[in-house]
């Protein structure tokens, strides 16, 4: 399967959220928190990863489906730790606009697939 601009985006986002826990753990972030942002910012893109060996159109729509939650709970927690004054509201408005770019096109990818069945 060749790169799609999903599966590089949601990468990215990945990559990013690491940078950006590693840099709240230096500045002794509640740990909990940053965990939680870890696995969810991480597993979006393992999901979207994941589908390429789906067994069959149910399955990848799933995994797409555990994507868009995963990416929806990112956001929750890059809220709240902005609430916390954890992180700085340039921040928070960057990774925002990365979630909700995201869960469009995981949204739409959804929609195209729900649709052909």
């Amino acid at each position: 399967m060749s790169e799609s601009i999903l599966r590089t985006k949601a990468k990215e986002f990945a990559r990013n959220i690491v940078f950006l826990c590693r840099i709240m753990k230096q500045y002794k972030v509640e740990s909990a928190l940053i965990n939680q942002l870890l696995r969810s910012g991480t597993s979006v893109g393992a999901n979207i990863h994941e589908a390429q060996y789906a067994q069959g159109t149910k399955d990848f729509i799933s995994k797409f489906e555990i994507a868009l939650k995963e990416c929806n709970e990112s956001e929750y927690w890059l809220e709240l730790l902005y609430e916390v004054d954890s992180i700085t509201k340039d921040d928070f408005d960057k990774f925002q606009k990365d979630c909700i770019e995201l869960r469009r096109m995981l949204v739409s990818s959804v929609k195209k697939l729900k649709d052909k069945q």
